[in-house]
């Protein structure tokens, strides 16, 4: 197996850890890194290179081996895009969206459904978005409007959908939508195939970062998909599969976010390292050590809470969605910071495209916001601590 320059430290891993580790290393730099900046600045979105990471098994990570899934960990795939990130963040954070799908009908769907998507999920044949936003319900997913009426063996969809990545492009979405009253009890979700009579997408929206995949509106007019397309076969289990979903979206944004960071932390390490100024190198000056001192710890103690709270949700344990919050919120902000110092020790030269520091930034912007944004992350673990709190 070819080796490359890891994003995390391996030591400690074990040596299928590491096998994994390595191999998402090694393909994130000969497949995705030589390519970044091109597809930035063309807005190219790389679904071949997105089929030759499902080859090594990157399609449906933590999904069940007996439909096609790879059968690992959280754990293993935070450490995943993490090494992708480290090459081009909106591509991994792409890959890790077409993951959350996945997991949600391997988990949630009929042993029928399971066997029908997974496999092509895996493989990338069929490429899936995550449809829960919409123009009027951000953070308020439960106030969420797209209708689903049932008329004999079939669901009519209504509505409209905002901020989709992969939006006319994927082949498969997963896309929430009442079949009740108010409130996330009416909410049920449903796999609706691109090419359905009535499914339509707004224009491609212009974006600050994530050029490589493309966001737009999904417009469901009088969509009609098969009762067999209702994911679970269930009514009103929606917003909780919504929701465990984003448990590991979350996650897998904060990997992408720690991978850029930790690039850019490279990147302006070694600038500063060979840089001269008055006579030595930037990095012999002790305030831009302070800077790479407290950069290096942001990175570290961002992979730890990470780790565990990879690790919570793969225990099931039962403060995961508490961990996974903090992670979120916590690694998100601190690695954003961490690509913003690094552009700053580049100076004027940060600025440029070519050194690949500023995509860094416009990238990883847009993942303090998404997943849920840091505000929520921040109601999510202070109703725990509250409860907490209450209960003693």
């Amino acid at each position: 197996m070819t080796t490359t320059t890891s994003a995390i430290p391996t030591g400690g891993l074990d040596d299928d850890e590491r096998v994994i580790v390595e191999t998402a290393a090694a393909f994130a730099a000969k497949k995705l890194a030589p390519h970044a900046l091109e597809w930035d600045a063309t807005d190219h979105f790389p679904v071949a290179e997105l089929r030759e990471a499902a080859e090594l098994g990157m399609g449906a990570i933590y999904c069940a081996e007996d439909v096609g899934g790879s059968g690992l960990r959280r754990l293993d795939g935070v450490r995943i895009f993490e090494q992708l990130a480290y090459a081009d963040p909106a591509v991994a954070a792409f890959l890790s969206i077409h993951n959350m799908c996945t997991w949600m009908v391997d988990s949630y769907g009929t042993d029928e459904q399971r066997a029908q998507w997974i496999p092509r999920l895996a493989g990338m044949e069929t490429i899936a978005s995550y449809c829960l936003t919409e123009p009027g319900a951000g953070s308020d997913a439960a106030a969420l409007s797209t209708r689903a009426e049932k008329v004999g063996d079939q669901y009519v969809l209504t509505g409209v959908k905002q901020f989709i990545s992969g939006a006319g492009s994927s082949d498969l979405y997963v896309v929430m939508a009442r079949t009740g009253g108010d409130g996330p009890k009416g909410i049920s979700t449903f796999l609706v195939e691109n090419g359905s009579d009535g499914l339509s997408f707004g224009a491609q929206e212009h974006k600050m970062g994530w050029h490589a995949q493309p966001t737009a509106q999904v417009i469901l007019d009088e969509v009609r998909v098969p009762a067999a397309n209702l994911l679970g076969g269930q009514e009103g289990i929606g917003f909780g599969i919504a929701m465990n979903g984003l448990n590991g979206g979350r996650l897998n944004i904060a990997a992408s976010s720690l991978g850029g960071a930790q690039a850019a932390f490279d990147k302006a390490a070694a600038y500063v390292a060979s840089r001269k100024a008055f006579g030595s190198n930037l990095i012999d000056e002790p305030t831009i050590r302070f800077t790479l001192a407290d950069m290096a710890t942001s990175l570290q103690t961002s992979r730890l809470m990470l780790w565990h709270a990879a690790s919570s949700l793969d225990a099931d344990a039962p403060d995961k969605v508490e961990q996974c919050a903090m992670a979120k919120r916590y690694v998100t902000d601190s690695c954003y910071t961490v690509a913003d110092q690094a552009l700053q020790l580049h100076g004027g030269y940060g600025y440029l495209t070519e050194y690949g520091i500023e995509k860094i930034v416009r990238d990883l912007r847009v993942h303090r916001i998404l997943e849920g944004t840091n505000e929520i992350m921040r109601v999510v673990v202070g109703r725990s601590v509250a409860t907490r709190f209450r209960e003693s």
